[in-house]
């Protein structure tokens, strides 16, 4: 067969995938994301059932985003994360109401009162309550407060004014706390109420989340355009992805604030700006504490300006919620770390430790574990390499404290694209398993088995790449007639 013959069949190949295939695979990746968060569903779990067809619809529309041409890819792949983050707001939090607080937090920002200065139910503000965050309640043949489950579109919380003990309605988790949150994720709150009415519900939020994410998935173009041989279409396992559709825009979750803050110091370390780039953590840090796992994989340069940089800006983001507030910005972090057995082992935190340990010492093995993994990135880490070395150490934090919220992968996604290290995916989804499988008597067992895929994958990973390396170096070796590094 001639060559004329064979490029108009791989032309119209080509056009069928890109013209025809893509946008199906879209369509199906767009309608799975609806039902996933559609209110009302009848099918308990449609959610699980949803993430997981669209996961298997992400890899094939990546696989077809291969035939976009290059300089197109970027305006495809930003259109797409757009038409879905559309889909994912148009219904309210599907799977957490954590938005609530956030917008609460805001609303009492606006009105000039500092937000650890009083707990939701204090009816000191009942007259900044809106109606799609707060109702009266009614009381229980038990006595205490009952309400109805879709009030407000998500989880009703029942709760009792204060001080008069009125039976109260709220869709805030955990009112009788003061908020958990540090000040950069309250200047975001304050920053996205303050535009809009207080009688708007969770949609800014969600519009605010949207907006981040796509500008992340513009980091991740721009990184993969700036490094020569990397795909540009990979950035799609972001911005296409259905947990960033359902954690960072219908959930409105502000770990992707977090993220987004920790990429950009990656990028600005690399582009020889260090204090900028400690600016960056400080604020990320200042956004919801997690992201201080990632400093080890940012000192590689110019360390003391880094941290100075990052210290300064932490502080400085404190200092007017410390002079209103004093101690009280502390909010319900130390009763939160209680809560969460972060002390101790208990539930599936520390699962891995769990499995060869009791008692105290599961949490002791895994902060071992974990200085372990810091110590390694920190001796490792280069301009070369630190998107691989910086997946490495947010992967195993997640993946050895083992937390119930899958959003904490939100930080750890953009590196996995970045470094194309996809056994990390693992954590993500065994941090879904975690937080989506109802509890029951298999449901340990099913969490512990999904922390072990996910540490398999990772080490299959591994071993994998580091057997392609050494080939590769024998491969080089015998073609320049040096010796085989493997061999010494």
């Amino acid at each position: 067969m001639s060559v004329s013959a064979i490029e108009p069949n791989r032309t119209t190949g080509t056009t069928i995938k890109v013209f025809v295939l893509l946008p199906l695979v879209f369509l199906t990746s767009a309608a799975l994301l609806w039902w996933m968060v559609v209110p009302g569903n009848p099918l308990e779990t449609a959610q699980i059932i949803a993430t997981c067809l669209s996961w298997l619809a992400l890899i094939a529309a990546v696989g077809l985003l291969r035939h976009v041409p290059r300089r197109q890819v970027g305006a495809v792949i930003i259109a797409g994360t757009v038409l879905l983050g559309l889909v994912a707001v148009s219904a309210p939090p599907r799977t957490s109401n954590d938005s609530a607080r956030y917008a609460w937090d805001g609303i009492v920002q606006k009105a000039g009162i500092s937000p650890y200065s009083y707990v939701p139910i204090d009816e000191t503000l009942s007259r900044l309550r809106p109606g799609w965050l707060f109702a009266p309640g009614s009381t229980g043949p038990d006595g205490k407060p009952v309400c109805a489950r879709d009030l407000f579109g998500t989880e009703s919380v029942a709760a009792s004014g204060y001080p008069s003990g009125d039976p109260l309605c709220t869709a805030i988790n955990r009112p009788h706390v003061p908020t958990i949150y540090p000040p950069t994720a309250e200047l975001y709150f304050l920053g996205v109420r303050a535009t809009v009415p207080d009688t708007v519900g969770y949609l800014p939020l969600q519009l605010g989340g949207l907006l981040i994410s796509v500008a992340v998935s513009l980091m991740l173009l721009r990184c993969s355009l700036a490094s020569r041989g990397s795909p540009p279409h990979l950035a799609a396992v972001w911005a296409w992805s259905p947990f960033v559709q359902l954690e960072a825009v219908n959930n409105a979750h502000v770990d992707v604030l977090g993220g987004a803050l920790i990429l950009a110091a990656g990028m600005l370390l690399l582009g020889g700006k260090p204090i900028r780039s400690g600016a960056s953590f400080g604020a990320a840090v200042a956004t919801k504490l997690i992201p201080v796992v990632a400093a080890p994989a940012l000192l590689w340069r110019r360390p003391a300006s880094f941290i100075t940089a990052a210290l300064a800006t932490f502080v400085l983001l404190y200092v007017p919620y410390v002079a209103i507030a004093g101690a009280g910005v502390l909010g319900f972090l130390p009763g939160y770390l209680k809560e969460e057995n972060y002390s101790q082992s208990g539930g599936i935190r520390f699962g891995l430790a769990q499995l060869v340990s009791a008692g105290p010492w599961p949490p002791v093995l895994s902060a071992a574990a974990l200085a372990v993994v810091a110590l390694a990135v920190l001796r490792h880490t280069r301009a070369a390499n630190v998107w691989e070395q910086q997946t490495v150490m947010i992967g195993l934090t997640l993946l050895i404290v083992s937390p119930n919220y899958p959003w904490y992968g939100l930080m750890l996604l953009p590196f996995i694209v970045l470094s194309r290290r996809w056994e990390y995916v693992g954590v993500i989804l065994a941090l879904d398993v975690i937080y989506m499988v109802p509890a029951g008597p298999w449901s340990e067992l099913l969490n512990q088995c999904a922390l072990l895929l996910a540490a398999a994958a990772i080490a299959g990973g591994t071993w994998l790449r580091r057997r392609d390396e050494l080939r590769l170096a024998a491969l080089t070796g015998l073609m320049t007639g040096a010796p085989d590094p493997a061999a010494l």
